[in-house]
């Protein structure tokens, strides 16, 4: 909520007009009760008494009327003197107490706080009569001492305290109302450094009673009374006391909605938002009004969002509310023009940040029709087009296309523009917005190798936001932030520095400290790079700056050595012993000369030296514990881009000592044990358990994560080296020793140095695993779908090779648990990451019940639809679990959401899984083919129905329980109809579709299939070239039994493979084609 405009003291008499913070001395009329203007005194001796009060007032009327310093000091020299009794009129003359607040106030205005000061001394001890220049004197005082930040709290509290003694004072005359009037002002203006986030809370107690005060005088400026009484609201809410808001709205919505209805809309969007009055009370109240049924849509959205709770018909409220605005005429009633065009914005703004695009862009058009001159709405008209432009990049600016990239620079240079436009305007209002805008739209680009293109408008935001002293502290922290990067970039220190500073001071609600702190350090050492540091994390600090200035020719022992200084400033005590763990120099065998003896004697010596490290922590406790976290993961950070991989293992190890959260352990199914991290034996079988030591901001969570998915990376590397991929087991080494003759080689399993071996391989993998796990708890902790996405894609890239090997079942588990914590978070908008991780685990799930395939010879003895076993109650459980995990990613991504569509070929990979579990379960698919939620988005359903019926002819003829399926000549209009998205999925089912009639004896639709796929392959052979695909024709088989035998050759197979063998392959449906298998069915 925007501060209330400077308002206009109130004034007394002429000589009360001569206070320095009256603006307008005739602007307010005069109130009864208010000429106590103060008298010369009368002598009792004789004529010249009042000479010298008459002397004052007019040097006075001079200093302020010429802004006279001079007329100012004789004043007040003159006042001082006739105080000590040394008047140069009659030193028993008396004169005017109240001429020493007149020069107290003049004094102030002009700049001279100490000569103010000093009248003010003066007239307090003087015990002048009580009238209203008592209040004035309060005031004056109350505005020498004001606080010059919003870290004064002291100032505050005594400057507080004297306008409370000035109203105090004022509220119990009715000739003194104006005094409650002009405190309540200056109180405003006092208070504005606190009206910033994390401040609000200090003025509940003040600003309560001036509003209190306010009513108990019956002001009569209800304008202003209810500026306040919005403000009061406001900082209840942001000081997050609901009961007494809500309380606060009983009186403040009445009063404001009778006196001052054009800000009633403002109480209420804040009743509605914060959820302060009962909803049917509101809705009782917006009946009747357009732009309280709007304001009430979109702050009920506003509540939902921030609750996390946003409702699934969210653009269907948008467009309700849009059209509760259409039915305001503004051409009819030009007095509604205004607020139309208020919530115009106001709706617009917000469709765009929930992305109902449409919304926006009808708000948009009719902004435009309704053909304001204003220069101030056009540049907000402007700021929302470049918004939308910058939405619509947004799918492209993800995977940073260059096009993509210059347009969303191009918008930034309009934004730029229009911040100059709207400097000249001078309207802070318009101002925030475009830096807001401006703000907003950078953010994509905010990457270390593009955020130079940014520094000169995100510079100007930084520098306009802080000549109108805007209280928009978060976003100013933010920009200095970036800028403090994009100059260090740049090796411009000192510009970086200055801008951390002002960071600091705007971070008033410590979001940043622990941040700036270390950056300032950071900065503060790079500039003093040949004094020695007296702090090890200074050392460190400085040691990892200078590995950071390495150029790409230096050796990469020069890197690890600045490296190797970092850690060994950490912690002298074990980091060199950690990082010789995986030293093989260090690694010694003794007298043993085993087969094994060097691979058990390196795993232990791993083991050993890597446990020293819990010692560390032990010793040292958490003393510098967020500083030390941030230096260790700096230095895995920089170790990890340097490839010293050792380095990246040890600082990571020692970083993620300080994560005090167990992983969840993972139950395994029929009580399996599985090895831990540390190779010790782990019952998985056991509950979930989760042990939290202490509290860590996030912050530190989120760098807990990120250190975990480098450490998996490295562990990964450290395995590869030993030849060994993620999950796989061990293999011994070929015995290239001579033995005697007769000799029994010893099977490695019987080996206890192998085991040892193989045990530390295991770990290891677990290790990783593990590592990805927690980060993944910690998105969800968070509540952050982006580290939860990265640590399924890391996970999904490392076990590729167990996909591909149809070893997903060894992944079941943590994929489970995976898609547990994508449920509770979100997928962060990639439902690919989504459809991908459901199938693989619908696969794990199903492919250990899956009958192995008979022989042909064999497959003819069996009757059709032969008796099928019941599957046990495991297996059952197992088969539903991967039904239900198919059914929740395919109805996600049906196609009633544009947003969480997906490739065809990504989706029928997991219809296929889910026709064959639901063969599993022998359960019939339903006319309709498909899931019983059907989309709304025709183009998919079609193609759903489709693909599922090609899976259910793939399937039947297996042995298993047969589908009832579509007839062929339907299946091919069906798919004729489809409005194909992918031309390489319509040409593998138009190919499939031909096997099938084939098969069938049906060659009029073998000949039409096959002669559409053959025209459709040429076409595209033309368009991708030859060096992408290969097609070329056969002469046909001996009697013509094949009508249309081609090749199609894919780079990923080893041969080419002929339609007429796919009869054999009919029986291995897409769900066993994916990845490089896909050699049949996909290109």
């Amino acid at each position: 909520m925007a501060p209330p405009p400077p308002r206009t003291l109130r004034v007394a008499s002429f000589l009360v007009a001569r206070q320095p913070w009256l603006v307008r001395a005739a602007a307010e009329p005069n109130r009864p009760g208010q000429q106590d203007a103060p008298r010369p005194r009368e002598r009792a001796d004789g004529p010249g008494a009042g000479a010298m009060d008459l002397v004052i007032t007019q040097e006075l009327a001079r200093a302020e009327s010429w802004q006279d310093a001079a007329s100012l000091r004789k004043a007040y020299e003159l006042i001082k003197s006739a105080n000590l009794g040394k008047s140069e009129f009659d030193p028993s003359e008396s004169f005017s107490p109240d001429l020493l607040v007149l020069c107290a106030e003049q004094a102030l205005k002009m700049g001279q706080p100490e000569v103010s000061e000093d009248c003010l001394q003066m007239y307090f001890k003087a015990k002048a009569p009580v009238t209203q220049f008592l209040g004035r004197a309060h005031l004056c005082r109350a505005q020498l001492c004001a606080p010059k930040s919003a870290e004064n709290l002291e100032e505050f509290e005594n400057c507080v305290t004297q306008y409370m003694k000035a109203i105090n004072f004022a509220k119990g005359e009715p000739r003194y109302y104006f005094l409650v009037y002009n405190a309540s002002v200056l109180y405003w203006q006092m208070v504005r450094p606190f009206l910033k986030p994390g401040y609000h809370h200090y003025l509940i107690p003040s600003l309560s009673q001036i509003v209190n005060v306010l009513s108990q005088t019956e002001e009569e400026d209800k304008e202003w009374r209810a500026e306040l009484m919005l403000e009061l609201l406001e900082c209840y809410v942001q000081a997050g006391r609901k009961e007494e808001a809500a309380r606060f709205c009983s009186t403040a919505a009445p009063f404001i909605k009778s006196h001052v209805p054009q800000k009633y809309r403002q109480i209420f969007s804040t009743m509605v938002h914060h959820e302060l009055t009962d909803e049917l009370h509101l809705k009782e109240e917006m009946k009747h009004s357009i732009s309280l049924s709007v304001a009430f849509c979109i702050n009920m959205l506003k509540a939902k969002q921030a609750q996390n709770d946003l409702p699934e018909d969210v653009s269907v409220i948008l467009r309700t509310a849009y059209r509760h605005l259409g039915r305001y005429s503004h051409q009819r009633f030009p007095s509604v023009r205004e607020e139309k065009m208020l919530l115009l914005f106001e709706l617009a703004r917000f469709s765009l940040t929930l992305k109902c695009t449409e919304v926006s862009s009808d708000c948009l058009s009719d902004l435009k029709k309704m053909g304001s001159a204003d220069p101030g709405k056009l540049i907000e008209i402007e700021c929302l087009e470049c918004e939308s432009e910058a939405l619509r990049l947004e799918s492209k600016m993800k995977v940073y296309l260059r096009a993509a990239v210059e347009t969303q620079l191009d918008i930034i240079q309009r934004l730029d523009v229009a911040l100059q436009r709207a400097v000249r305007l001078g309207d802070p209002r318009v101002i925030h917005v475009v830096c807001a805008t401006q703000w907003n739209t950078c953010l994509p680009l905010l990457q270390h190798n593009l955020r130079h293109h940014l520094r000169k408008p995100l510079a100007n935001v930084a520098d306009v936001l802080e000549k109108v002293d805007s209280l928009m502290t978060l976003l100013r922290c933010q920009v200095h932030v970036e800028m403090a990067q994009i100059e260090e970039d740049g090796d411009r220190l000192e510009p970086a520095m200055e801008h951390l500073r002002k960071a600091t001071r705007l971070d008033s609600l410590g979001l940043y400290q622990d941040q700036l702190r270390m950056a300032s350090t950071r900065l503060r050492l790079c500039t003093t790079l040949y004094q020695a540091p007296e702090h090890a994390e200074d050392k460190a600090i400085m040691a990892i700056e200078q590995a950071k200035k390495a150029t790409p020719k230096d050796s990469v022992r020069k890197k690890r050595a600045l490296l190797v200084n970092a850690g060994l400033a950490l912690a002298p005590d074990t980091f060199q012993i950690v990082l010789d763990s995986e030293n093989e120099a260090k690694v010694s065998t003794g007298k043993n000369r085993g087969r094994f003896a060097y691979l058990c004697s390196k795993a232990q010596h791993h083991i050993v030296s890597v446990d020293k490290a819990a010692g560390h922590l032990r010793r040292l406790g958490y003393e510098n514990d967020k500083e030390r976290i941030q230096i260790w993961a700096e230095l895995a950070k920089v170790a990890r881009k340097q490839g010293v991989w050792d380095v990246c293992r040890t600082a990571s190890r020692f970083c993620l000592l300080y994560d005090n959260v167990k992983v969840k352990k993972l139950r395994l199914r029929r009580g399996r044990k599985k090895r831990g991290g540390d190779g010790s034996v782990q019952d998985t079988g056991s509950q979930p358990e989760v042990v939290l030591k202490r509290q860590v901001s996030p912050d530190l969570l989120r760098k807990f994560a990120e250190v975990g998915f480098i450490n998996a990376e490295a562990t990964v590397h450290l395995l590869r080296s030993e030849g060994v991929e993620l999950n796989d087991r061990a293999i011994p080494p070929e015995d290239l020793s001579q033995h005697p003759a007769g000799y029994v080689p010893e099977p490695p399993e019987a080996n206890a140095e192998w085991i040892t071996y193989r045990t530390w391989i295991e770990s290891l993998s677990q290790y990783a695993m593990n590592n990805w796990l927690r980060s993944a708890e910690i998105g969800q902790e968070l509540q952050e779908a982006w580290i939860v996405q990265n640590a399924v894609v890391y996970i999904l890239n490392h076990s590729r090779h167990l996909i591909l090997a149809g070893r997903q079942k060894e992944l079941v588990d943590t994929l489970h648990h995976l898609l547990s914590i994508v449920k509770a978070t979100g997928h962060s908008g990639d439902p690919v990451m989504l459809v991908t991780l459901c199938n693989t685990l619908a696969r794990g799930l199903i492919i250990s019940w899956i009958p192995a395939l008979a022989t042909e010879k064999s497959r003819k003895l069996v009757r059709v639809n032969a008796f099928h076993s019941p599957l046990d109650a495991g297996a059952t459980s197992e088969i539903k679990t991967a039904v239900e995990v198919c059914e929740f990613a395919l109805n996600l991504t049906n196609g009633s959401t544009p947003e969480e569509t997906v490739p065809t070929s990504v989706r029928q990979q997991l219809l296929a899984t889910w026709v064959k579990a639901k063969q599993l379960l022998q359960q019939q698919i339903g006319p309709r083919l498909g899931t019983e939620e059907q989309g709304t988005n025709e183009d998919v359903s079609s193609i759903t129905r489709v693909l599922v019926a090609l899976e259910m002819y793939s399937c039947n003829g297996l042995g298993l329980m047969d589908f009832t399926v579509p007839s062929l000549a339907q299946l091919v209009k069906m798919a004729s109809e489809c409005n194909w998205s992918d031309p390489l999925v319509e040409l593998q089912t138009l190919t499939r579709l031909t096997h099938f009639a084939y098969a069938a004896h049906d060659h009029q639709a073998t000949m039409a299939c096959a002669h559409k796929a053959v025209e459709m392959g040429v076409k595209y052979l033309k368009i991708f070239g030859p060096h992408r695909r290969r097609l070329s024709h056969k002469e046909p088989q001996k009697g013509g039994s094949n009508p249309a035998c081609f090749l199609l050759t894919v780079p990923e197979a080893g041969s080419p493979i002929e339609v007429s063998q796919l009869r054999r392959l009919r029986r291995a449906p897409s769900w066993l084609t994916d990845g490089a298998s896909c050699c049949v069915f996909a290109w």
